[in-house]
């Protein structure tokens, strides 16, 4: 198995809610983008709530997520992963992205957000204790991946308007 390494962090200074996915897909990897696999939902969910659609350029679709107060990352940094799954991730392999670091330089994030089980499995076993204490809001989020198959655009795209406050 390789060793992939996942991207830096997409985020400006005064962001306010961290998205934070697993590790990125081969998709992704290869293209060198956030989300990259023509099937994941991420670009067409973002698309609905804060303009980021999937038919705008790759950096076009990032300053409309940073415009809106978003920071966009992976709980890790490096892992040995067979394929794209996160199930295939070997436990042993995995080394977790510098958060504390990375919320000392952003202090305004109060609220992070998982996309599926996985990104918040890693981030409480591998990152939360290492954190210094601080308020945060966590929520998990339906996998915008095409592997969740049992969820529809709909159901994922209601899920993830918690995104957007109210009020």
């Amino acid at each position: 198995m390789a060793l992939l390494y996942s991207f830096p962090p997409v985020a400006a200074a005064d962001a306010r809610t961290l998205i934070l996915g697993s590790m990125p897909g081969r998709a992704s990897l290869t293209a060198g983008e956030y989300y990259a696999h023509p099937r994941n939902l991420f670009w067409p969910i973002l698309g609905e709530l804060v303009g980021a659609h999937p038919t705008l350029p790759y950096a076009e679709r990032l300053q409309k997520l940073t415009g809106a107060g978003f920071a966009l990352w992976d709980v890790l940094q490096s892992c040995k992963r067979e394929g794209s799954l996160d199930g295939n991730i070997d436990p042993a392999s995995i080394v977790p992205n510098d958060f504390a670091t990375f919320l000392s330089e952003h202090p305004c994030i109060v609220q992070v957000f998982f996309n599926g089980t996985m990104a918040e499995t890693s981030f409480r076993r591998h990152v939360l204790r290492t954190l210094p204490p601080r308020p945060l809001h966590f929520m998990r989020l339906p996998s915008t991946s095409p592997a969740n198959a049992g969820y529809s655009f709909a159901r994922r795209l209601e899920a993830w308007r918690a995104l957007i406050p109210t009020g």
